[in-house]
């Protein structure tokens, strides 16, 4: 294995109880992990608890996986990855996504179409903020800035903060090609979700082609140390289904449509059959066990092993460890990367 290939940890959002991970975090730290991420849903903020991280590690990168666009008008985004970043000593990554339609005009309030232009303005006015160079102003149709109209009182604005980095890494969390083709084309890195290494070239090859150097694809992975396979796949299953089925319309779910890509539409179609009538049981039966295990790493650390050399001779540069928590563990694994 070689050591090109760099290890995280993506501890997520919270289920039902506030979950400090605070010990995961240090232990991946103390193993040489490069970044810890955190996410967001609708529940816990991705912002708060990688500020509560940061406060008790000096080395670790700080990513969000991912803030999610429409809870924060971009000048509000701007301001915290700024002030993170400025804290931690220059160690965030601000990983962003547009969501689906269901969280962002059910949960946010906010119209989701056209996410491509508003993921464009979005990006445009982040940077601005973060330069400095000029007060902040945007002629979009998203974000406008000094808002036409209200009480015709607003003025451009620059941050009164000298931000400690004038360009703090962006990562796009994308799973449609076009997603992927502006992530290559205009941020440091892609965030995906669900993704079969040995698929990558196939299925988004042509949307890579545009990335610029140094580009980096961050990829969450299900991980599962375990002589018991089958017992994992069962567990690896279950977000699969949560995701296919309950993220997502009827007509129009961007986790379904991935899954498509990989080869899986007809049984995709079913998990969400069966999760919208509330057959939850049935659907997570119902993802094929081949799909768990090439998106995920499951088994035996030696069958781990051989797992990590698909992702190794894939186009991802880092591996985002999800579900392990313990040190020996996430040790074990470091190990196989660097050995």
């Amino acid at each position: 294995m070689t050591a090109e290939l760099k290890l995280g940890i993506n501890v997520g959002y919270w289920q039902r109880h506030p979950e400090d991970q605070t010990e995961t975090v240090l232990a991946a730290e103390r193993c040489g992990y490069d970044a810890v991420f955190t996410a967001e849903a609708y529940g816990s903020d991705a912002f708060t608890p990688l500020t509560w991280y940061a406060a008790r590690t000096s080395r670790i990168r700080l990513g969000t996986a991912v803030a999610q666009m429409s809870a924060r008008t971009p000048v509000a985004t701007a301001m915290h990855a700024l002030t993170l970043d400025a804290l931690s000593g220059g160690r965030l990554i601000l990983g962003i996504g547009a969501s689906g339609p269901q969280v962002v005009e059910g949960w946010y309030g906010q119209p989701f179409p056209k996410p491509l232009a508003r993921t464009r303005e979005y990006l445009d006015i982040v940077r601005q903020v973060w330069r400095r160079e000029a007060p902040v102003t945007s002629d979009g149709p998203h974000y406008p800035l000094p808002l036409p109209g209200g009480a015709g009182l607003g003025k451009p604005l620059k941050s009164i903060v000298h931000p400690v980095r004038p360009e703090i890494p962006v990562y796009l969390g994308a799973e449609g090609p076009k997603n992927v083709a502006l992530a290559a084309e205009a941020t440091q890195g892609w965030l995906p979700l669900f993704v079969d290494p040995s698929q990558i070239e196939p299925v988004f090859g042509a949307s890579l082609v545009g990335r610029r150097d140094g580009f980096e694809i961050a990829a969450t992975v299900t991980t599962i140390v375990t002589d018991d396979l089958p017992a994992a796949l069962e567990f690896a299953k279950i977000p699969l289904a949560f995701y296919i089925g309950g993220m997502g319309a009827r007509g129009r779910n961007f986790h379904l449509d991935m899954i498509g890509r990989l080869g899986y539409a007809e049984q995709a179609g079913r998990v969400q059959e069966l999760f919208l009538e509330g057959r939850r049981a049935e659907a997570i039966r119902a993802v094929p066990d081949e799909l768990a295990d090439s998106i995920s790493l499951l088994g035996p650390i030696g069958r781990v092993k051989e797992r990590l050399a698909l992702w190794r001779d894939s186009p991802v540069t880092t591996v985002l460890i999800a579900g392990v928590k313990d040190e020996p563990t996430l040790r074990a694994i470091k190990d196989l990367v660097d050995g």
